[in-house]
């Protein structure tokens, strides 16, 4: 009897327990309910232009990831947060729209900015981030793919939002602004790539610059690390998802050897390649040398090379004639950030028999019968065919964006309108913090050594 009686007791309390958890369960579920209600609505309510909301839960998982790789960022963003420096400043961002973007995103909203966002480039959205940013209620007009018109027009539907400050990747839209929006009262602007700043210094040497524009290309904590570890991964990355070649044993031709060339000739080299180093800029040339590459004309480069990379931010480089001298089989690529470097439109011209045999690898029969390989038709290899850069590089590169916004805003009226670089203290403010969030520490100098630094009289 003892025994029944305390088995009843508890199977009662278990019974209690249960329903207990099944009134929490029906809570929560009533709440998840809600929230879907309420985030249908938000999604009904917002204004975009993208490919397939429906992608917003894969998007959303990919941000995840990314933020877990960008520390230095979410450290910014932290602090941004409690601050809110850019509260009611309206943002439009021209950006390559990855996971690392939105990240971007998400950190400059929690800084209090009203953000519209459009694809930097017409391959380099990433349809499931730009569903994820639309479904949190941002302003997305992109997809990937999107032909020139439809490039443009999402440009001027984000303009047309009235931005204060505008971030952007190439200078598209700041030249735009330029051109078409003579009225539109911009504070300020950043420009992330080096194509970007040689435009913007153009416009700068002509005095047409009507705002300041803060060079992120030009931080050490950028160039020196996105544009040079980040490309050279990442170019890799495409041209191998593209093709799915053996890297070991072929000649790679690398057209420019800036700090994007020297990433891809470097990668090439690492897997195996040859590396011929094509230039204009004496330096630079001897530099190619110095680090062990054959230099040599384009000319000369053509029938040798079995993977030629594009790096230059020039027009032309690789010309049709050029392509005439290939080999059978060769391919081609650029991580430029304009397709104008490989001359595709008299190939397209000259040669219309071009097919698509693998996503983002289009064959070329030349005359006589030898054929090329065009990957993602000579836009950006490394977002037309992968997806950019690693985080963990755009981490410093974006909180460089990040903070130049946010100079901008306090230093509203104040600055030339001229490009401007970053401040060292910011820039060097990102170096240690990214090295913190590595846990790696670094010798400080003594009182002693500052003052010998800082003196002249000692000598030998």
């Amino acid at each position: 009897m003892e025994k029944e009686g305390k088995n009843a007791l508890e199977v009662g309390k278990e019974k209690k327990e249960k329903d207990k958890e099944g009134a929490e369960e029906e809570s929560r579920g009533a709440l998840s309910r809600a929230c879907d209600i309420r985030i249908r609505k938000e999604i009904a309510m917002a204004d975009y232009k993208i490919k397939d909301i429906k992608l917003a839960e894969q998007g959303k998982r990919q941000l995840e990831w990314a933020e877990m790789h960008m520390p230095t960022l979410m450290m910014v963003k932290k602090e941004l947060e409690a601050s809110k420096p850019l509260k009611g400043v309206k943002i439009a961002m021209m950006l390559h729209i990855t996971k690392e973007t939105g990240v971007l995103v998400r950190t400059m909203r929690s800084a209090g900015a009203d953000i519209s966002l459009v694809a930097g480039n017409p391959l380099s959205t990433q349809d499931d981030i730009a569903a994820a940013l639309a479904a949190e209620g941002i302003r997305v007009y992109a997809w990937k793919g999107q032909d020139g018109s439809a490039y443009y027009e999402n440009m001027k539907t984000a303009l047309k939002l009235k931005p204060d400050i505008i971030m952007d990747d190439g200078a598209d839209m700041h030249a735009m602004v330029h051109q078409d929006y003579p009225d539109l009262k911009v504070i300020g602007g950043t420009e992330e790539t080096t194509t970007g700043i040689v435009r913007l210094k153009a416009m700068e040497e002509e005095k047409v610059l009507r705002y300041p524009v803060m060079a992120v290309n030009n931080a050490y904590t950028k160039y020196l690390f996105d544009n040079r570890y980040g490309s050279g991964q990442s170019g890799l990355d495409g041209i191998i998802r593209a093709t799915n070649i053996m890297v070991s044993g072929k000649v790679g031709v690398v057209a420019g050897y800036g700090w994007v060339g020297r990433g891809i000739a470097m990668r090439l080299h690492g897997l195996g390649a040859r590396i011929i180093v094509t230039e204009v800029n004496p330096f630079k040339a001897l530099e190619a040398v110095m680090d062990g590459f054959e230099v040599k004309k384009m000319d000369e480069a053509a029938p040798e090379g079995d993977i030629f990379v594009t790096a230059t931010g020039d027009i032309n480089v690789i010309t049709y004639e050029h392509m005439l001298k290939m080999k059978d089989g060769a391919i081609l690529a650029n991580i430029g950030h304009f397709d104008v470097e490989i001359d595709v439109r008299t190939l397209k011209k000259k040669i219309k028999s071009g097919r698509e045999l693998r996503n983002q690898l289009n064959e070329y029969a030349l005359p006589g019968g030898r054929k090329i390989y065009l990957l993602s038709d000579g836009r950006l290899v490394n977002l037309g065919a992968a997806e950019g850069h690693p985080s963990e590089v755009m981490d410093m590169s974006f909180a460089n964006q990040a903070l130049a916004a946010v100079h901008i805003a306090k230093n509203k009226g104040k600055l030339q309108n001229k490009v401007l670089q970053i401040p060292l203290e910011t820039d060097e403010r990102i170096a240690r913090l990214k090295l913190q969030s590595m846990d790696i520490k670094i010798d400080e100098l003594t009182k002693e050594q500052k003052e010998y630094m800082g003196q002249w009289r000692y000598g030998t």
